[in-house]
């Protein structure tokens, strides 16, 4: 199957044009200084700084191995104007400075093209100091695994591509979801950082358009492993009389809240965010489960920025199934895919000898450009948001199964 066959599908640019955000629009970024971004004519250098060990490993590492599958395969097929698509990828362990760190030496030391697949709100938001500083070098981030504010508003909007949903998106949609169901009693479990703020303010002002607010919230650590001890959040909530969560937090916190709200027989839905991993999530409590003797797994939902990885009605989909093994599947990796087949798009409107001006600029051409989701981009010189679809998905009987939008 080549390349062309399935990462395009219908251009619909109008129907999308009707659900862009009021974002502020993103100034234009200042004219090049830097030479041509490439080590050598062979080669075109991709920057990653990406949690790849700790407890929210599981993010970082699906989401490149959903890239690097697409760019394997195009690679494989004789690249972009015969370079090959190489990826520099460095672990920040979900902590803000090795972020910095890595992005520094990216632009100074390894002269990549552009940034891309960051990981998390606590990492993206530091570097984007970086990116103003260096604005005469035109370097972007791309895909970023975040869908909080700070990049999707000046002075920042302009030095990042975000290609998935933004938080105020998925919470909304969590909100009206729990509204449309007879819920009005909505507590908040939020990691203790900008990821956790970004995702709770997203709440607060979706309840808030229904004239409700969040009756309790607590918080947790970041970086804390699945074996710590969550019946502290669990209480807190339970005795404010919480009758469904929303959980702002990553893989192995998020369920260990879970497993111990079960165990204490607390059964209220709780609803996740994108970055949860719902995937491995949910493997570890089946595993929870085995050991516990009881089923931990009933009355999940989790808000996503891709269709299930299993759903062959998209192209996109079709194209990461027919490259990926069974077992390395997930809603993580699929988006890892999707960014991948979105930067190759534009490198390959970049030109044979792409330079970051040119790279930034066809970026900028996708708008109307449908990945394989059956919507287009909303990319524009003026608007570097991409996509603002949500899905839903719940557990029943120990798989995610698609939920319909309230």
């Amino acid at each position: 199957m080549r390349v062309a066959k399935w990462q395009s599908g219908n251009l619909i640019a109008l129907a999308l044009a009707s659900a862009l955000p009021a974002w502020p629009s993103p100034a234009p970024l200042a004219p090049e200084t830097s030479a041509v971004i490439a080590h050598g004519p062979n080669q075109i250098l991709i920057g990653v700084s990406s949690v790849q060990t700790g407890p929210a490993s599981e993010m970082g590492r699906n989401l490149i191995l959903g890239s690097r599958a697409y760019f394997d395969e195009v690679n494989r097929l004789g690249g972009i104007d015969g370079r090959s698509i190489e990826v520099i990828l460095r672990d920040d362990h979900y902590e803000p400075d090795p972020a910095v760190q890595n992005t520094n030496d990216f632009i100074q030391r390894d002269d990549v093209l552009f940034l891309f697949d960051y990981v998390g709100t606590p990492t993206l938001t530091r570097t984007l100091p970086l990116l103003k500083y260096y604005s005469a070098k035109q370097m972007v981030s791309v895909g970023p695994l975040t869908g909080a504010d700070p990049q999707r508003l000046p002075p920042y909007d302009r030095f990042v591509f975000n290609i998935r949903a933004s938080y105020r998106e998925e919470t909304r949609t969590l909100v009206d979801y729990f509204y449309s169901k007879g819920y009005r009693r909505i507590g908040v479990l939020a990691q203790a950082d900008a990821y956790g703020k970004s995702g709770e303010s997203g709440v607060t002002d979706a309840l808030g358009a229904l004239g409700l607010a969040v009756v309790a919230n607590t918080t947790y650590r970041r970086n804390q492993p699945f074996e710590s001890k969550f019946d502290v959040q669990v209480k807190i909530l339970r005795d404010a009389g919480v009758d469904a969560v929303i959980a702002v937090g990553v893989f192995e916190p998020s369920t260990a809240f879970i497993r111990d709200a079960r165990m204490s027989g607390w059964n209220v839905p709780i609803a996740n965010l994108s970055p949860s991993g719902s995937s491995a999530m949910l493997r570890q409590l089946k595993q929870a489960s085995a050991a516990a003797g009881r089923d931990l797994t009933a009355n999940l939902i989790v808000s996503q920025v891709v269709p299930p990885p299993d759903d062959l009605r998209f192209p996109l989909v079709v194209g990461y199934c027919a490259h990926t093994e069974a077992n390395d599947r997930s809603f993580t990796g699929l988006e890892g895919w999707l960014n991948a087949v979105v930067v190759t798009e534009a490198l390959r409107r970049a030109g044979p000898n792409p330079s970051r001006g040119a790279f930034v600029a066809a970026m900028e051409s996708l708008h109307g450009w449908d990945p394989g989701l059956g919507v287009g981009l909303g990319f524009s010189p003026t608007d570097h948001q991409g996509l603002h679809k949500v899905w839903l998905t719940r557990t029943l009987n120990g798989v995610w199964v698609p939920e319909a939008l309230p």
